[in-house]
């Protein structure tokens, strides 16, 4: 099984519940396809660069997830023919990418301190 991310884009036009509700639909498909979901992450709308069947914002949702390579490109199809999906992009992330990601979040996760000069008396 590879490491997988996926992200898309849905209408702007969705309540908050509906978002949810095609987050797990889309959460299924992987399932169904004998992937396992990692981690999910709803953005929320943001400002689109540009025009997307007349919109300008949309509802962000990202998902990592382990899969085959078949089960991903059956993700991309469904993807593609899902009405509330304006776009979208699964890509494969290798093990160095994994490795720096682990890294980032235990740096976030680390508490902050500063030492100033002045606090050393």
């Amino acid at each position: 099984m590879n490491d997988y991310e996926v992200t898309y884009i849905l209408r702007p036009t969705l309540e908050e519940a509906d978002v949810d509700a095609r987050a797990e639909a889309i959460a299924e498909i992987i399932k169904g396809q004998g992937g396992e979901i990692v981690a999910t992450e709803k953005l929320g709308k943001k400002r689109l660069a540009y025009e997307i069947d007349d919109l300008r914002e949309g509802s962000y949702v990202t998902m990592q997830f382990r899969s085959t390579a078949p089960a991903s490109h059956e993700l991309e199809r469904q993807l593609g023919l899902h009405e509330d999906v304006m776009r979208a992009l699964v890509v494969r992330l290798d093990k160095r990418m994994l490795a720096a990601m682990a890294a980032m979040a235990a740096r976030a996760a680390a508490p902050q301190t500063t030492e100033y000069p002045s606090d050393r008396n």
